[in-house]
């Protein structure tokens, strides 16, 4: 059976397996910035699950199936994500980056089929091997030895893990803090940051330390506007949400509880996503 939300947020290692696959996530950013720059923000990370979604359910026999600029916007917009002038501005940004890539060289407008290109769905498959990782983690189950065993599986999976974090309550309305973060450019890795730092021996706190000091040094690693991370960080200070312990520069960040909550039921929703997604995918597999 899948492991539900509640189900993995109460387990002992959930805390210990979410700030691993933070790291895991924080060193693609490292080593791809310009795709990590794809899931900068929730929206952009639901647009990217979209396309994945499309290319992936394509039938190479049936036309109608083919990703193409008209079917992804209307996609984004029958699933609320976007508006249509962003859904579009998003897919020409990852034509331009080689993110994505037309099948021919010659089309009709909105029509012209594309696909994502090989090295996006390479650098995917990290984050699909991060999320199953985890969640062996948490139950000791094999999940990620039997993605491994089984080469065409993803093409299974992440259309399922789209659908489901579409419609994932926990996912696209998280707590108030955690929604001020994802409107922010890396938003997601600034709270991955935050949170990765913790010791798990201080989750009981009302503030729990973090390993971050220096906004600067912060905003310089993360390729952000330091003027912006500080305006949203004032943000989420006015919240009671993050503090310092000492002086503002020159001592760590805390993080409330209530964020830290917040933090932990929008990755255990997703979590719960991917699994109740692998369970889909194996059996879809034992049907064909």
């Amino acid at each position: 059976m899948p492991l539900s939300a509640a189900e993995i947020v109460r387990h002992p290692a959930a805390l210990r397996s979410v700030q691993e696959q933070s790291r895991a996530l924080i060193h693609v950013y490292e080593t791809t910035p310009r795709l990590a720059a794809v899931f900068a923000t929730q929206q952009r990370w639901l647009l990217a699950h979209v396309g994945l979604a499309l290319h992936f359910r394509r039938d190479p026999n049936d036309r109608r199936t083919e990703m193409t600029m008209a079917r992804f916007i209307e996609v984004v917009r029958r699933n609320s994500v976007a508006s249509r002038n962003t859904a579009e501005a998003f897919v020409k940004e990852m034509l331009r980056y080689n993110i994505a890539e037309y099948i021919s060289a010659s089309g009709d407008g909105r029509a012209h089929p594309m696909r994502v290109t090989e090295g996006t769905i390479e650098t995917f498959t990290g984050w699909i091997h991060a999320h199953l990782r985890t969640l062996d983690r948490i139950d000791g189950g094999n999940r990620l030895t039997t993605f491994l065993d089984r080469p065409g599986m993803l093409s299974r999976l992440q259309p399922l893990i789209a659908d489901g974090l579409l419609a994932s309550e926990g996912v696209r309305e998280p707590g108030r803090t955690f929604s001020l973060f994802i409107w922010l450019n890396n938003g997601g890795i600034v709270m991955d940051w935050l949170m990765s730092g913790i010791d798990p021996e201080d989750v009981h706190l009302d503030r729990i330390p973090t390993s971050v000091i220096s906004v600067s040094e912060f905003a310089h690693w993360l390729k952000l506007s330091r003027t912006h991370l500080a305006r949203k960080l004032n943000d989420g200070e006015a919240l009671g949400s993050i503090g310092w312990v000492g002086q503002r520069g020159h001592s760590v960040m805390w993080v409330s509880r209530q964020f830290f909550d917040e933090y932990m039921a929008v990755q255990t929703s997703k979590l719960a996503v991917v699994d109740l997604a692998f369970e889909g995918s194996l059996s879809q597999a034992d049907e064909s």
